[in-house]
């Protein structure tokens, strides 16, 4: 089996991150969704001062998956937060152990920054997703299905 490895995206994958955001639209149901760009993902994610972020999963030297994040604030904790915009991975890839190793790298980042949280939504639909997430350690905020790693949780979950 071919290692799946993570690195941080650089601009020249712009194409392969439209190309993942389009794929996930139309799993989430919304295929006509996707307004964005390659010139947009560029300025958003790669320019300076961007405050977007994104890390590309390759299977060999094939992207299989990606993930979007920024940085946010919680007012309540005094700390930054990292706030997973999107988590993909391409059908016939999953199962292999990449969605976890996205998510596992975006929690070590989130303590290496001192976040206080790791934050994401999942739509309600959604029950592979919320299986995964479940299966972190992550807590569903049922008045907003928002999930979030904090604590001993995420710690434990980043270094396993």
């Amino acid at each position: 089996m071919t290692d799946i490895i993570l690195r941080d995206a650089v601009p020249s994958d712009a194409a392969t991150i439209l190309h993942f955001i389009t794929e996930l639209a139309v799993y989430e149901k919304e295929p006509d969704a996707v307004k964005t760009d390659e010139q947009a993902i560029l300025k958003t994610l790669f320019s300076e001062g961007a405050t977007a972020h994104s890390v590309i999963c390759l299977e060999g030297d094939t992207p299989i998956g990606f993930a979007v994040y920024f940085y946010n604030y919680s007012t309540w904790l005094g700390k930054n937060g990292l706030y997973l915009e999107d988590l993909y991975v391409s059908p016939d890839s999953r199962g292999k152990g990449a969605g976890k190793l996205i998510m596992q790298h975006l929690a070590r980042r989130a303590l290496a920054k001192d976040c206080g949280r790791f934050e994401w939504v999942v739509l309600d639909w959604n029950q592979p997703a919320i299986d995964f997430y479940n299966s972190m350690g992550a807590e569903p905020q049922n008045e907003w299905i928002i999930y979030r790693l904090t604590g001993q949780a995420l710690i434990d979950f980043a270094e396993k």
